[in-house]
Formats: C-alpha cells, sequence, structure tokens
C-alpha cells in the first residue's frame, strides 16, 4: 500500500474532534486510507441497499450497534443519520469516534452545516502527489507518462489499461454525479462540455463562450461548473487580490483535480501524442498547480493559492499567499530552459516589493539551477516547492 501525506493530519483530526471526515475525488483513496488508519473500528458501506434501508428507517438502533463509532463510507448517500449521528456526540466526550467519508462535496458539506458544525474535522484527500509516488518507488520516469496516466490510485495499485479506466471513470461520474444533481438528459451535450473545459484549462473561465460553444444558456454553464467542484472533477483557481497599482482581471481559471483525466477528456489516446500536442503545455501548468493544492490539503491547510493578472497581459501562474508575504510561482514545460522565462517573475518582484519571497519556477527539464532571484525546479522535484507553499 502506498503511503499518504494526509495520514497523519487525519489522525491528529481524530485526536481533536468527535468525528472526522475524508472528503474528495472518488476514486482518490479515501477508504483504503481511513481502514488502514482505523483499522479496529467497524467498516459500512452506506452504497449498499440493505445497509442504507436500516440506517435510513431506524437511524437509532442502527447507530446503537456502534457504541464506540465507526467508519461510514459513503455517508452522503444517508443525510438524515446526520442529526441523529450529532445526538450521539453530544452525548459524550469522547474524540475520533465517527469517521465519515463522501465523495459528493454540496450534499456532504450541506448535512455537516446544518448538523455537525463545531464537532467534525475535515480533511480532503485528493487522488495520489508525486511524492507520494516517488516515496514509494513506482512514479513514471518520464513526465508525458505522469500527465497521461495522472494519479488516481487505481493506476497505480491495479495497472488498468489508462485509457480504458479513464472511460469508465467518467461514465460512471456522468451516470450517479450528474444524473442525480442536475437531471441530465442530455449526456452528448454534457460530454461536450467536459471536452470543451478540459480544453480550456488556465483559461480564464468565460461562461457565455462556454454556452455559445456548447449550445446552451450561460447560466446553464454556470450551474454545470459548480457541478465539476461538488463532485471533485474540477476546481477555479481564483485571482489575486494585491494589485499593486494595477488593474487586475476578476475571473478565475479553470482546472482538473486530476490532470490524466483532463487528458482523456481531450481525446488523448496514448503519451507518445502529448509531445507535439498543443494543450500539453495547460496539461503540465494543471499538474504542477493540483500538486501545490494537494500539499496544502495534506497538511490540513486551507488552500492559499492564486494567480495573477493585470489588464495588460502580465500574468503570474501562481500566488501562494502567506498573509504578510506572497511566494510568485511560473510554470514552463518546456524541457530546456530560456533566458527570458523569469522575465516576468523579475516584474512581479519589482511591483511587490517587499511583500514578495524569492521566486520559484517548474519546468519540465531535469536539471536544477538557482538563479539569483529564483530557483528553477526541474517537474520531478517539485516536492522542494510543495513544502514552501
Amino acid at each position: 500500500m502506498i503511503a499518504r501525506s494526509a495520514e497523519r493530519e487525519l489522525r491528529a483530526l481524530a485526536r481533536e474532534f468527535k468525528a472526522v471526515v475524508v472528503t474528495g475525488p472518488r476514486q482518490s483513496g479515501k477508504t483504503t486510507l481511513v481502514q488502514k488508519v482505523f483499522s479496529k473500528k467497524p467498516y459500512v458501506l452506506l452504497e449498499e441497499p440493505d445497509v442504507r434501508s436500516f440506517a435510513i428507517e431506524d437511524p437509532r438502533r442502527f447507530l446503537e450497534q456502534f457504541p464506540d463509532g465507526a467508519v461510514l463510507d459513503e455517508v452522503q448517500r444517508t443525510p438524515d443519520l446526520f442529526s441523529y449521528i450529532q445526538g450521539t456526540l453530544d452525548g459524550g466526550t469522547k474524540t475520533g469516534q465517527f469517521i465519515l467519508t463522501g465523495s459528493c462535496n454540496f450534499g456532504l458539506m450541506e448535512s455537516i452545516t446544518q448538523s455537525l458544525a463545531g464537532r467534525v474535522g475535515i480533511i480532503e484527500l485528493f487522488p495520489f502527489s508525486l511524492t507520494e509516488l516517488q516515496a514509494a518507488g513506482c512514479a513514471p520516469e518520464k513526465l508525458d507518462s505522469l500527465l497521461f496516466q495522472g494519479l488516481y490510485p487505481a493506476i497505480y495499485d491495479q495497472k488498468p489499461r489508462v485509457s480504458r479506466w479513464h472511460n469508465a471513470y467518467v461514465m460512471t461520474y456522468i451516470e450517479r454525479d450528474a444524473r442525480q444533481l442536475i437531471n441530465l438528459k442530455d449526456l452528448a451535450l454534457f460530454q461536450r462540455f467536459l471536452g470543451l473545459c478540459a480544453a480550456n484549462i488556465g483559461q480564464l473561465v468565460n461562461t457565455a463562450r462556454l454556452g455559445a460553444d456548447c449550445g446552451v444558456h450561460h447560466n446553464t454553464i454556470r450551474s454545470w461548473l459548480s457541478l465539476l467542484e461538488t463532485s471533485y472533477l474540477a476546481f477555479r483557481l481564483q485571482p489575486h487580490f494585491s494589485n499593486f497599482r494595477k488593474r487586475l482581471v476578476k475571473s478565475p481559471k479553470l482546472y482538473f483535480c486530476d490532470v490524466g483525466l483532463a487528458a482523456r477528456l481531450l481525446e488523448i489516446e496514448n503519451e507518445s501524442q502529448l509531445a507535439r500536442h498543443p494543450l500539453r503545455g495547460a496539461l503540465f501548468e494543471n499538474w504542477c498547480v493540483v500538486e501545490l493544492l494537494k500539499a496544502r490539503l495534506n497538511r490540513g491547510l486551507s488552500p492559499n493559492l492564486y494567480f495573477w493578472r493585470n489588464h495588460v497581459g502580465m500574468e503570474i501562474d501562481v500566488i501562494a499567499d502567506h498573509g504578510s508575504t506572497l511566494l510568485p510561482v511560473e510554470i514552463k514545460s518546456g524541457a530546456t530552459v530560456s533566458s527570458d522565462w523569469a522575465q516576468g517573475l523579475d516584474r512581479w518582484r519589482a511591483l511587490a516589493g517587499a511583500v514578495s519571497e524569492k521566486a520559484w519556477l517548474v519546468y519540465g527539464g531535469d536539471a536544477r539551477q538557482q538563479r539569483t532571484n529564483v530557483t528553477i525546479l526541474p517537474w520531478h522535484q517539485i516536492g522542494r516547492l510543495c513544502r514552501k507553499i
């Protein structure tokens, strides 16, 4: 089993809160992690119809089976159970009683805020990070292999045919989450929307343009984008607010939670196609941004990542906001360092002044370089930057 960086934070939350929620994308390894950490607790899968019926029809008796708590998997399937869990937690002082997992953020968080606020610690678990794979000795050696495969645990544990696994994942997602949450009727149209989102990785979100390309109203696009975030398929990176006397763009950027899934939605069939694909740079940027996000989430920290762009197109790919200081990061997919790559970072640091930390640049090559004001990291050493975020 590949060790997860989030394990330490999960154990800490269980010592501090009466219940812990582990949420994140489907197939990101939530069940495997909680079963390992809480192996002595009873495990209950609420996807099973008979178990779910018992929990819905007689919640008090259902919970009485577990006087010392339990692991309740896919708990968003029984939203009314949260109120009864609240009563159980309020009746004692023991921490770490119930460990709850779920993949649909909207229904899960709505139930938590209504019933378990103040009683539950929350951690978001994404698919593997490159650092986790490297520690286990199973990380891809080539960048294009990584971008094509993505980082879902099943790809490395079960070793299926990658494109076949991603196809099944997308269809399962559409059939379950999309149909349940938005009463989706036109599957082909929604799949076209997913493909267009993948084609716009790292771009400013333009709902009007996406709506025109899909042939639907922009309000429908807003609803669908919210669905992608709710079900942990994609997320929006917000612009940073510090303007340094410059007018800034206000629209967020769109990224997918796993780069391999994005490659599948772009209909990339094998890693050899990536070398000449026009969106290879966007996929590399997507992977880097998500790696930095995972580094925060695995430590139980809130996301502090933004991008910065002014009205004339000057841009920094990632800004990590550390409160009193800002850490700028540029991302380049090329394998050879260009002399002009750091120019944008230099200009931004001149605008930011004392609030700027040392700049970082992640690229698709193999050698680390140390410049006067910029640390240039090869892609396989991104873990060094993750520790700074």
